[in-house]
């Protein structure tokens, strides 16, 4: 069961990239991109490893996709 639910949040993660990689809105793609860093801290709590996951939630997920999003929002009001 446990290799089942691990092979099904890789099959996310990619799925989130590839959705990162080929959306042509910022924001929606900037969203996928921290959506895949969550999957990625999901399949570290599985394979054990609690603190690599805490970290990759608040840094990869939280505070990255944050910093982004403020830049792409703060570049956008540039352009108008």
């Amino acid at each position: 069961m446990l290799e089942i639910l691990a092979i099904l949040l890789c099959l996310g993660i990619l799925a989130s990239g590839v959705l990162a990689v080929r959306l042509n809105n910022l924001m929606a793609a900037m969203v996928s991109a921290g959506l895949s860093s969550l999957f990625a801290s999901v399949c570290y709590v599985l394979l054990a490893a609690p603190d690599v996951a805490m970290a990759e939630a608040s840094i990869g997920s939280g505070l990255s996709m944050l910093i982004f999003l403020y830049a792409i929002r703060k570049t956008s009001n540039a352009k108008e």
